[in-house]
């Protein structure tokens, strides 16, 4: 977004810090998400200030800046994932809140880690898929197909505030989503969606999160591969961009305290097409988050 780079250890009055997790580790199938964080940024130069419908200026209401990239090991997950939450705990620590771009969906794990206080989050979740497998191939239990089961059993995410959106493919078996809806997750199909139209669904989700603590996550494989095909386990038959832009306009006033876009494979897409479609949707989750920041500092 142009704002400048500040270190975090130096972040001392930063309300929104724009965040990157350049890993992979957790894909199961077609990698590359780990590239995703450098060309969002270079893309997200093409963002402006003012939000066209809204008005809002994010970086004239909340304090912004791009606080860089976390250290990874690339080759080793759970050290990963102890480095991510770290980072993301001592950011929490600075009352900053997160809006990450990834990498694999594995990373919304230890970002909840590092920034869920005792009382379980809800969520937002817009995806092509749940995330919400037990094991991937039988045995690996952190994957980018597992992070919200994980949060779940962890207190981490209330399975009765989780809503997930633009649900949709082919299952290796019916216990994909069978699981979430007995634990009590509102999963809507991406029929559902065009059958109610995103106003209603959002709605719904205003309905199923509530007034209390809530997380933002969009992997960019929620938008049909026509408008996203850089990314690593694409599914035909998904959100347009209009459709997300008008879906996540419609979220205005839940109180989200951290967000995520993730999933963004740039060897899959060297047109740069689908950072930028990132980089968009992340200047709309901006705004939503820095209105919050605005409230919270009203109160």
């Amino acid at each position: 977004m142009r704002l400048p780079p500040i270190p975090l250890e130096m972040a001392d009055d930063i309300d929104i810090g724009l965040i990157g997790v350049p890993w992979d580790a957790g894909t199961t199938n077609r990698a590359g998400a780990r590239h995703g964080p450098r060309q969002v940024r270079e893309m997200s130069s093409f963002m402006r200030n003012v939000h066209h419908v809204t008005g809002v200026n994010p970086y004239e209401i909340a304090n912004c800046a791009d606080l860089g990239d976390v250290n990874v090991n690339p080759i080793d997950i759970k050290e990963s994932l102890s480095l991510v939450e770290q980072f993301y705990r001592i950011a929490n620590a600075k009352h900053i809140v997160p809006l990450s771009v990834g990498g694999d969906h594995l990373l919304s794990l230890p970002v909840m880690r590092g920034i869920c206080s005792k009382n379980p989050m809800g969520m937002v979740h817009i995806d092509a898929h749940t995330d919400t497998n037990d094991r991937s191939f039988g045995k690996y239990e952190y994957t980018h197909g597992t992070p919200f089961r994980r949060a779940i059993e962890e207190g981490l995410l209330d399975s009765q505030r989780t809503i997930q959106i633009g649900i949709r493919g082919s299952l290796y078996a019916t216990e994909d989503l069978d699981w979430g809806r007995a634990h009590g997750i509102r999963i809507v199909t991406i029929e559902e969606f065009y059958d109610k139209g995103s106003a209603q669904i959002a709605k719904i989700a205003q309905e199923v999160v509530g007034d209390g603590q809530t997380y933002l996550s969009f992997d960019i494989d929620s938008l049909d591969p026509a408008f996203a095909p850089g990314t690593g386990t694409p599914e035909v038959g998904g959100l347009s961009t209009r459709d997300a832009q008008s879906f996540l306009r419609a979220l205005r006033g839940i109180r989200f305290i951290g967000a995520d876009i993730v999933e963004v494979s740039p060897p899959f897409d060297p047109s740069g097409n689908t950072a930028i479609v990132a980089a968009t949707l992340m200047f709309e989750i901006l705004c939503l988050l820095a209105e919050q920041v605005e409230l919270r500092k009203r109160s």
